[in-house]
């Protein structure tokens, strides 16, 4: 059997050769539009340089003829090295030679010149672009002709050239590395779904091949696979429907999304337009995987599972930790933050301490956002002997007082003008989740237009662990 490469082998080699053939055509558009852009530069030059001439043939017409001579020596040293000439229409200077190299550079007969020319000419060796103007000094016929090398772009477009020419290898290697891992990446689901294959067997039809959240054929075959053991299984064992929480399969495509936007801002070939395309997608998909986060952790509220580890912790530490953290925030929206503690430093509740961290930030995020700057958040942590009480209060736009007993809902926006703030409307619920969990009350007062109070009462313990 004759061997056959590999589909990853064989991608490579499809997406070197293109890029390839790519590279060489841009390549080829650039060095040309570049020699377009620097031969324009060029004439412009030479047109400046001329329509300076033309000034300076009018003002000095009452000068004596040896001063006109004068100036324009002067004037063809200073710009154009001495390649400048005036001419009469019989052939005659119209002026001497400004230097000796002028008078000996083959300039276009005037015969052919009857308009505006602007023509490469070959002298000592060298290229050089000149540009010939008819111009008329009252009633004198004039043609003004001046001449620039063509060195200085000739050595631009070599470099261009080399430089073009050596990357080549390396973009190529670059290119076909890349192509290889990327189709690599792209066929890795292909041997997990037959890893996974064959391990299913009608002792654990309730396994699934992964699913790779791309949109496309491999994606498509993983479901097909999933969808026929989800038959059989039906059909085998009788057992409960598979199901799959929606905000979990979010997970892998806005994953991938902002990782594909990220990767591609990093390429240096992207337009201004292509970049700003690929930041408004990495921000978007920020947002999406928090509101994901909020919608997995309220998945886990409903599922209940009694997963959480409660321990005792400091929450004086945890206060003051979480605040410190929040103050650059508050720096930049110009809120000022302050911090109270009671004379116990010493708090102890059971918690969980990111859990916690979580529930504060929670607050002081909603502080900070329907706060109008400038704005005042106090937090403030006051102890009783059973009871710790945690209060994060603002200044800010409040709650009007038939929304507070729906503040907790999921997706709530209190009203209109709230709604104008960026937000899922989850954390509350989160927040109100977070303390049912560590047994304590979170409660919400607030005024319209003056402010709003969040309080969360904990119940203390001793050191050892037990109620005091």
């Amino acid at each position: 059997m004759t061997p056959r490469w590999s589909i990853s082998l064989r991608l490579t080699a499809w997406f070197g050769g293109i890029f390839f053939v790519g590279w060489l055509l841009f390549g080829a558009a650039m060095w040309f539009n570049l020699r377009s852009t620097l031969t324009g530069e060029r004439y412009q030059t030479l047109a400046r340089r001329l329509v300076r001439l033309e000034d300076l043939l009018a003002k000095n017409q009452s000068e004596s003829g040896a001063d006109r001579a004068a100036d324009f020596a002067d004037f063809a040293q200073a710009t154009g090295n001495g390649l400048c000439e005036v001419f009469l229409p019989s052939g005659q200077r119209a002026f001497p030679s400004p230097k000796p190299a002028a008078q000996d550079f083959p300039w276009p007969s005037l015969g052919t010149i009857g308009s505006e020319r602007f023509q490469l000419v070959h002298w000592s060796g060298q290229a050089y672009w000149v540009l010939a103007h008819p111009y008329s000094l009252g009633s004198q016929p004039l043609y003004l002709l001046a001449a620039a090398p063509e060195s200085g772009n000739q050595l631009v477009l070599d470099r261009f050239l080399t430089g073009l020419l050596t990357s080549i290898p390396v973009l190529l290697v670059i290119s076909s590395a890349g192509g290889y891992f990327l189709s690599r990446r792209a066929l890795t689901p292909v041997d997990r779904i037959t890893a996974s294959a064959r391990t299913i067997s009608i002792t654990n039809l309730s396994e699934r091949v992964p699913v790779i959240r791309t949109g496309d054929e491999l994606q498509r075959l993983a479901e097909t696979c999933n969808a026929m053991l989800e038959r059989l299984e039906t059909a085998v064992n009788q057992i409960k429907q598979f199901t799959a929480d929606a905000s979990h399969d979010l997970r892998g495509p806005i994953s991938f999304t902002r990782t594909v936007a990220e990767v591609a801002l990093r390429n240096p070939a992207a337009d201004a337009r292509s970049r700003q395309a690929f930041t408004d997608i990495v921000d978007e998909s920020a947002k999406a995987a928090e509101l994901l986060e909020h919608l997995l952790t309220l998945a886990r509220a409903d599922a209940d599972r009694g997963d959480a580890v409660l321990a005792p912790v400091n929450l004086a530490a945890v206060v003051e930790e979480t605040c410190e953290m929040a103050r650059a925030i508050a720096g930049e929206r110009s809120h000022t933050l302050s911090l109270t503690l009671g004379a116990d430093r010493l708090v102890v509740v059971l918690g969980d301490p990111g859990n916690l961290r979580r529930l504060l930030w929670i607050l002081l995020d909603n502080a900070f956002k329907y706060s109008p700057s400038p704005g005042r958040i106090d937090v403030s942590l006051a102890t009783s002997a059973s009871e710790a009480t945690v209060t994060v209060r603002d200044n800010g736009i409040g709650i009007p007082e038939s929304a507070l007993p729906r503040i907790f809902d999921r997706f709530y926006r209190a009203d209109p003008s709230r709604s104008q703030v960026e937000g899922s409307g989850l954390g509350l619920s989160i927040a109100k989740w977070i303390a049912d969990t560590h047994r304590a009350r979170l409660c919400v007062s607030s005024v319209e237009h003056a402010g709003t109070a969040c309080s969360v009462v904990f119940q203390r313990i001793g050191v050892t662990g037990d109620p005091p």
